[in-house]
């Protein structure tokens, strides 16, 4: 199982428009962060986690010609806005692909993306996605791509976010705790990916990145890598100020599990 970062930045993105900040002139490539998203390999196929505003170009440059389904952790733009992109996908191989998401979020995802969904064929000459959603309960575990895939609930302000736990890998974005339905989940994941957005401040509805590492511990996973950054700190600095189980994602990092 090869789990690769496609993007690491939070809804931003990092340089930020029009910020002289000195990580947003950074010359360290590992300090450009797109929006949030992965790409899951495993023996049975290629799981998507999130479809970011950046998908084409990340999806490009990794090198990614084929997708098996996706998971889509919540919708808010930075997580959900490439899903045009899969269109591609389903052009390549003649059939609908698999997008699953939680029940409480179909609505909102088919309402943003109607013309994806209508029951009309596509006009002769033209292309759209074909995306077969498939709603979840949140709770129960779904096969998936030769896997069985757990849902794992964390709070992001009023939203419910649906990380996922898959063999050894506990995926968790956008959370503000980790609760206990969702500990017991993560029990014995050796890999743990955390969204955590800056050092100091507490934000309302995300981990800063003390609290990414107090849950980190809780969880007990070998390594975990966190993500969804902003541009208040640096790789290097990241690096330098992390424990040494808890580590920086990067764009494009690639991580054998």
């Amino acid at each position: 199982m090869r789990l690769t970062f496609l993007g690491t930045g939070t809804s931003f993105g990092v340089p930020v428009i029009g910020c002289p900040c000195a990580v947003c002139h950074s010359v360290d490539p590992r300090d450009r962060r797109t929006r949030s998203g992965a790409l899951l390999e495993i023996g049975g196929g290629t799981l998507l986690i999130d479809a970011p505003p950046e998908l084409r170009l990340q999806l490009l440059g990794a090198g990614v010609a084929r997708l098996d389904a996706v998971w889509i952790t919540h919708p808010h733009a930075d997580h959900l806005h490439g899903l045009d992109d899969l269109r591609i996908f389903s052009v390549r191989s003649g059939r609908d692909l698999d997008v699953h998401l939680a029940a409480e979020h179909l609505d909102e995802v088919r309402d943003r993306f109607l013309y994806a969904f209508e029951d009309a064929p596509a006009i002769p000459g033209t292309s759209r996605p074909r995306l077969r959603l498939r709603g979840h309960d949140g709770a129960s575990p779904i096969p998936m791509v030769g896997e069985s895939v757990t849902p794992l609930p964390v709070p992001h302000g009023p939203m419910t976010v649906f990380g996922l736990r898959v063999g050894s890998l506990g995926y968790v974005t956008d959370g503000k705790q980790l609760t206990p339905r969702t500990l017991e989940g993560l029990r014995g994941v050796e890999t743990l990916v955390l969204s955590a957005l800056w050092w100091g401040d507490p934000h309302p509805t995300h981990f800063n990145i003390e609290e990414a590492i107090e849950a980190a511990r809780v969880v007990g996973a070998r390594r975990t890598w966190l993500t969804h950054l902003t541009h208040r700190a640096s790789h290097a600095d990241l690096e330098r100020r992390l424990p040494p189980d808890v580590r920086p994602a990067h764009d494009g990092l690639t991580v054998q599990l």
